[in-house]
């Protein structure tokens, strides 16, 4: 890391919670409100929506190689995965907004990535009838995954310990607002909203190949055996943690001494961190906040 890129993440303060538009949330996506707000969308944009370390990543590398692996393989190992597909409604130091970052891409479709909750998508996506891709993790890996993300990023809040994380994870003070209206606002908009393709982290850890089947089936291409095979390797979990282009090393605001922007990738890891009391307490707690019983999640597979 260059001397810079130390001093920048040092000499950047955590930001500090505040409740927008009734969630919680950060300057960092927020500053740039009224441009995105005012996006305009293309009918061909493709739109990667998730909570937190639901898999993001990884389903904006499968949708970019499906698209370009071919056509542009030069992209694959000269372009960060977060220049390719833009995180819409980001503002971080030393980056071009993601609004900038959209407009100035060259590529169709454009690929974007987004953290909001469905009711604060910009309009221009519905108006236009773009894609939405919307990924969704069950809730005790995205919480273990979302602390270790907290604890080396910057731009986060800190999380304190494990303890106190959980329990704001819970109450629904983490950026991005609660965990469950998020996961359960995209579930209820695809009964009214046919272009939206709700996949789950869990399916893909499963069978990546089958997702990827069922991805570009939805986005209407016909993806041949082999070439899902390729795609499937590529984005293997390992090898994307190992790809400079993908695993984020090359952005200052986070701290991978303290844990990598890639950790495991598994399915299952919050048995290593819930104890038997917090299991009990999060199981409770989930059955009165989950009130969508089409909705379910596995916890391991």
């Amino acid at each position: 890391m260059e001397g810079s890129d130390v001093s920048l993440m040092t000499s950047t303060s955590r930001p500090e919670l505040f409740d927008f538009e009734g969630i919680s949330m950060v300057h960092y996506f927020t500053d740039d409100w009224e441009n995105v707000q005012n996006f305009q969308a293309r009918p061909d944009d493709i739109l990667i929506a998730t909570y937190p370390k639901a898999g993001t990543t990884w389903v904006s590398y499968i949708l970019d190689l499906i698209y370009f692996g071919n056509t542009a393989p030069e992209r694959q190992t000269s372009i960060p995965i977060y220049l390719r597909v833009p995180f819409l409604e980001a503002v971080i130091p030393k980056i071009a907004t993601g609004v900038e970052l959209v407009n100035n891409l060259s590529t169709t479709p454009r690929l974007i990535k987004t953290h909001l909750p469905v009711q604060l998508v910009p309009k221009s996506f519905w108006e236009q009838n773009c894609k939405v891709v919307y990924v969704a993790r069950n809730a005790k890996d995205n919480a273990v995954s979302y602390f270790h993300f907290e604890r080396m990023n910057h731009l986060q809040p800190d999380p304190g310990d494990w303890n106190n994380y959980l329990q704001m994870f819970m109450d629904g003070k983490k950026v991005f607002g609660p965990w469950y209206d998020h996961v359960t606002g995209y579930w209820e908009k695809k009964q009214t909203y046919s272009n939206l393709h709700y996949m789950f982290f869990e399916d893909m850890v499963e069978n990546t190949d089958r997702e990827v089947e069922r991805l570009s089936s939805f986005l209407g291409l016909s993806t041949p055996k082999e070439e899902r095979e390729k795609i499937t390797k590529n984005t293997h979990f390992d090898a994307m943690k190992q790809n400079k282009m993908t695993n984020y090393s090359t952005i200052p605001v986070m701290n991978f001494s303290i844990s990598p922007f890639m950790r495991k990738g598994k399915v299952g890891d919050w048995k290593n961190h819930f104890t038997v009391a917090q299991n009990e307490q999060f199981d409770k707690h989930y059955k009165e906040r989950m009130k969508n019983p089409t909705l379910k999640f596995r916890t391991e597979i």
